[in-house]
């Protein structure tokens, strides 16, 4: 029993693809990593804009109740609800595409996007801004 030519041939290319990988392991082995080793260690070294638009903060005390905010969202991030105060946003974060179209358009600034980026979570309930 002999081996067909083209059983041959793929295991000369996969030699050859072998050998290749092997020549760039060894080139970049003992250089200094390009990547942080985010988030085990090295979080504090992330470096976030000035102008970066993060996680949405909320401040119930500042807002009037317009619904501008509702008005401008293109996602639908924004349900205006009833509380005790009056008509207020609630903020479906995981819709949220961090546009600031919300903070830009709020008269009384009650809507701000921090430098917050880490927002993940177990329960779309966790991601719900009251």
């Amino acid at each position: 029993m002999g081996v067909d030519l083209e059983s041959a041939q793929e295991i000369r290319e996969n030699e050859g693809k072998i050998m290749a990988m092997q020549r760039e392991l060894l080139r970049h082995i003992f250089k200094k990593a390009v990547t942080l080793r985010y988030p085990f260690k090295d979080k504090e070294k992330v470096h976030i804009p000035s102008d970066f638009r993060g996680k949405i903060a909320f401040h119930r005390d500042q807002c009037i109740g317009c619904s501008m905010c509702f008005r401008v969202c293109p996602a639908e991030v924004i349900e205006m609800i009833d509380d005790e105060k009056g008509k207020r946003p609630m903020f479906y974060l995981d819709r949220c595409t961090h546009c600031a179209q919300c903070e830009d358009v709020c008269p009384t600034k009650a809507i701000e996007l921090t430098a917050q980026y880490e927002s993940a979570g177990t329960d779309r309930t966790q991601m719900i801004l009251k």
